[in-house]
């Protein structure tokens, strides 16, 4: 489920809404632009290399383990074997089928970049990618500048000395796309998703979560966290004495920050929280020592009538700490911020001690990605879709797109019949929910219109000052969209990312052209495999526009009631059935699942996976079953499902998944929707009591 600020509820990410309006406070990431067509590449001078490629993975027979009943433990069955054979590799904290093709992606990426970076006199995406590419990887002169590009900013919080001059510091951050805590960004308006408003929400914080400031269990991460904030700021210059006690203030500072601010679950499961329309005056009452009004000058953005304030106490709260937290409290929450930002552009040690803690504390990774990787990771966050041009012209056959676009058919015309023979759902609901479904518009492989990058400046002169162009460019172009009509061609994500999204302010469904590769989709796999993969990922992503969030908007993506009272209080009954059976799932850690934080994805998996079965019945059809490798093609069906969902985390990324992802547990998703459709258990004749057997009022039915 896609939602406002580009930002997509996708099939894998644990992003939202939040992390959309958080935006306005972090690196601006790209998109397509409402702008004309931009310069073509020059595809012809891209040669892809397959045979260097890592292999593609895919379901195999010889993965089955027959020691583990399907009945018993599907994903084991499916997995276990696989997984103990593919261990997490050290540069990774999870390793599973995403993750595996998100390899494949980058090697495809890595060579396209190496071409850019080699040809000279480019222009147009193909100097840009190249530009990035050479200065990433020129780790001497990285390593030969240090913190040198920084010290024109830190000399500017050095010189803060009252509430005035840092408000003023925070707005011409802003202005350069290197906002803190408060910025403004451009979203569809919620009642009028034509047009975009500017809008405003949370951030400021460090740590994954707010419950990670407050909760016994997090304390460790905490001590972590008050040690890496030192060590970074001893990295800038400060004394190691001093740098100790100034991050135990910047910890001080996040945690008042935190206690006003709302958690991951709470945004997910309330879209409404992100909508709080308010005049700028209004907003100036709530925060008078950060008025709106001034912000709105200092981005060059023309005062609008109304814009949305998401989390209204901790706009008021910001400006109470601007009049009553010390300046040098600020200033060292301030030159903490900018160097951890900057860290991975910069030189070795920053790098290194950002791994320590993000990668190494937070989430189990072993090893420092190589260079290379993080640089494309880079091109990715900052001029993605510049990439996605060079990526489609070698790695996307016309033959995927049109395949994916009949079984996009197919899935509708299911989901259809099923929205029509619903038992629980009135006539005049079931009216609005077609004329939804008849409103969803599909998009496969890439934009149709790319984005326009004229204005970018890029070089072969510093790596972190193309990183500082590009945010200051994607941060202009954004709020250059405040006031305009919602460009819908636009992406929010970029063909080479591994992942698929619905945007409910579009009901748009979205699916790169990285994903359409085995084991999501394989145009020369038997039709089983692939219905039970890529057409129940179309089905979850279409679902998206029906789970307890999409409900709320209507076809032309409105944010509006279309239920009657008695049919929402049914849905509700259904998905609360929904969320019981998560609680119950147990990690390896002990620790339950959160039913209600990922109940829209569960949602989603259900009915994508229910659909998916139904179009692939119909597509069945009088056709005799082949029996591949001696399995039905309904057991082969469920098999090309948990393939997708085949994947490990480090005892620290589970963690923290438990606490920060909207999306449970990958063996927990292998398991969650067959079990609790009938035909599973025909196809693997289990019976009653078996755990995959979800009968009587344990069985989840919604859409």
């Amino acid at each position: 489920m896609r939602l406002p600020g580009n930002t997509p509820k996708s099939l894998l990410l644990s992003l939202s809404i939040a992390a959309a309006l958080a935006a306005c406070q972090k690196p601006a990431s790209t998109a397509a632009d409402a702008g004309a067509a931009a310069p073509q590449a020059d595809a012809s001078a891209y040669v892809l290399d397959d045979s260097t490629l890592p292999p593609m993975i895919g379901f195999k027979a010889d993965d089955l383990d027959a020691g583990k009943s399907a009945c018993v433990d599907f994903s084991g069955h499916v997995n276990g074997k696989w997984l103990a054979a593919n261990p997490i590799p050290g540069d990774r904290s999870s390793w599973g089928a995403f993750e595996a093709l998100a390899e494949r992606s980058l090697a495809v990426q890595r060579q396209l970049a190496e071409q850019a970076a080699g040809r000279a006199n480019s222009t147009g995406v193909d100097k840009i990618v190249g530009d990035f590419w050479a200065t990433g990887m020129d780790e001497a002169k990285i390593n030969a500048q240090g913190i040198e590009p920084l010290k024109p900013e830190l000399a500017k919080i050095d010189a803060l000395t009252d509430t005035a001059s840092i408000a003023d510091f925070l707005r011409a951050s802003a202005a350069d796309g290197n906002g803190y805590l408060i910025g403004i960004g451009a979203m569809p308006d919620f009642k009028n998703s034509d047009i975009n408003i500017a809008a405003t929400g949370q951030g400021g914080l460090g740590l994954p979560d707010v419950p990670y400031y407050s909760k016994p269990e997090y304390q460790k991460i905490r001590d972590a966290y008050v040690a890496h904030v030192a060590k970074v700021l001893e990295l800038s210059g400060v004394p190691a004495a001093e740098a100790a006690a100034q991050a135990k203030d910047v910890l001080a500072f996040e945690t008042r920050l935190a206690r006003v601010s709302k958690s991951n679950e709470e945004f997910s499961r309330d879209v409404g929280l992100y909508y709080n329309p308010v005049s700028p005056a209004e907003a100036d009452k709530l925060s008078p020592n950060f008025p709106f009004t001034k912000l709105f000058e200092s981005q060059g953005v023309k005062l609008p009538a109304m814009f949305s304030l998401s989390v209204p106490a901790y706009h008021a709260e910001v400006s109470k700490m601007l009049a009553d937290v010390p300046v040098g409290q600020w200033k060292s929450y301030l030159r903490f911020h900018l160097v951890d930002n900057a860290s991975p552009y910069l030189s070795d040690p920053f790098v290194q001690q950002n791994f320590e803690f993000y990668g190494k504390t937070l989430a189990g990774q072993k090893e420092l990605k190589e260079r290379g990787k993080r640089v494309l990771g880079t091109v990715d966050g900052q001029v993605g879709e510049a990439l996605g041009q060079l990526y489609v012209k070698v790695a996307f056959p016309a033959e995927s797109k049109a395949k994916m676009q009949a079984l996009i058919k197919h899935l509708g015309e299911a989901l259809k019949s099923r929205i029509e023979h619903l038992e629980w759902m009135s006539a005049d609901t079931k009216k609005k929910a077609l004329e939804k479904w008849a409103a969803f518009e599909p998009r496969v492989g890439y934009p149709d219109k790319w984005r326009e990058w004229t204005g970018l400046s890029t070089s072969r002169d510093s790596y972190i000052g193309n990183v500082l162009a590009a945010r200051k460019f994607n941060y202009r172009w954004d709020i250059g969209k405040i006031g305009q009509p919602v460009d819908k061609t636009e992406w929010g994500m970029h063909p080479q990312t591994v992942n698929a999204s619905y945007n409910p302010l579009a009901n748009q469904i979205t699916f790169p052209a990285a994903i359409l590769q085995p084991p999501f989709f394989d145009p020369k796999a038997d039709d089983a495999l692939n219905y039970g993969a890529i057409v129940a990922v179309i089905g979850h992503e279409m679902t998206h526009g029906y789970d307890d969030q999409g409900s709320r908007f209507g076809p032309t993506g409105r944010f509006e009631n279309w239920w009657t009272p008695a049919d929402l209080a049914g849905f509700k009954a259904r998905t609360g059935k929904l969320v019981a059976q998560f609680d119950a799932y147990k990690a390896s850690n002990g620790k339950h699942l959160n039913g209600n934080h990922t109940l829209g994805e569960n949602i989603a998996d259900l009915g994508g996976l229910a659909t998916a079965y139904d179009a692939f019945t119909k597509a069945s059809a009088g056709r005799p079953d082949p029996m591949v490798d001696g399995m039905t093609r309904d057991q082969r069906f469920f098999y090309g499902w948990a393939t997708v969902w085949r994947r490990n985390f480090t005892p620290q990324e589970l963690e923290k998944r438990l606490q920060t992802d909207e999306h449970a547990l990958a063996e927990y998703r292998a398991i969650g929707a067959p079990s609790n459709m009938p035909a599973f258990a025909a196809a693997f004749g289990c019976k009653a009591g078996d755990p995959m057997v979800r009968e009587g009022e344990q069985r989840v039915a919604i859409w």
